[in-house]
């Protein structure tokens, strides 16, 4: 495991256990208790967590999200989605994100990225959301322009809807947009169980020049109640390698790249 994922994990630790020793993670991560410590410094200093005696707790940011975002779920997948969608993601870009637990493991994935977090004097990364823990987190990385859209927020997703929402997205460009949902089948599209959310998550994808849907491989083959986009809208569909083949050649045939990780 290297420190970019060992960072995540400890992040997605102390957000399922509200509190991490030293020597207990340094147990579960296999490394020296002294790497432990500094990954919590590190993540201090970045305000993503509080130091405390003989460990960490959380700072003022909900690693855990409710409803449909259970942090807990597919954690080891969704990390290696995050990991691989971070790679695609060049300096200069202007990139959205919608609300749920793997785009904000990709945006965690994104703004731990070294090439990413110069404290020169233009940012070097612009983004979109309309998820609000996604905003907060990024609003203390220095190098990174944050766009937040108004709108009225869904405290089972932490999204932004609604016109106000919707009035932000009109006038905006991006490079990438990534996209987490409900569901998504390679026939009929990628859904999103509330209609309210699906509506401006439609909107974030069709102002970006690529869509790429980040999704553990349980919510192939399915569809929800509202759907956000058909498949045809879809570029890339990143997912884990438990993936159904006849799934992915489903999505292939359609047209979507597939990335398995």
């Amino acid at each position: 495991m290297d420190r970019h994922e060992r960072l995540n994990t400890l992040l997605e630790m102390i957000g399922q256990q509200g509190r991490i020793e030293v020597d207990q993670a340094a147990a579960k991560l296999n490394v020296s208790p002294a790497t432990i410590r500094r990954d919590l410094d590190h993540l201090a200093g970045r305000q993503l967590l509080t130091r405390a005696r003989g460990g960490a707790v959380p700072g003022n940011v909900a690693y855990n999200l409710p409803g449909r975002n259970h942090a807990d779920r597919h954690s080891v997948e969704k990390r290696r989605i995050a990991e691989a969608a971070a790679r695609l993601v060049n300096r200069g870009m202007v990139i959205g994100f919608n609300g749920g637990t793997t785009t904000t493991e990709v945006s965690r994935a994104i703004a731990s990225r070294p090439d990413f977090n110069d404290r020169g004097s233009s940012p070097v990364l612009t983004v979109v959301t309309n998820a609000v823990n996604i905003a907060h987190e990024l609003t203390v990385r220095q190098s990174i322009r944050l766009v937040s859209t108004g709108g009225v927020a869904r405290p089972q997703s932490f999204e932004l809807t609604g016109h106000l929402a919707g009035m932000v997205l009109e006038e905006v460009s991006l490079d990438l947009a990534f996209i987490g949902v409900d569901a998504v089948d390679p026939l009929r599209g990628a859904y999103a169980h509330h209609e309210s959310e699906a509506a401006i998550n439609k909107l974030l994808a069709h102002r970006a020049k690529k869509v790429v849907v980040v999704t553990d491989s349980s919510k192939l083959g399915a569809y929800a109640f509202a759907r956000i986009c058909p498949t045809l809208d879809i570029d890339l569909l990143i997912t884990d390698s438990a993936a159904e083949p006849s799934l992915v050649s489903a999505f292939e045939l359609e047209g979507v790249q597939v990335t398995l990780v």
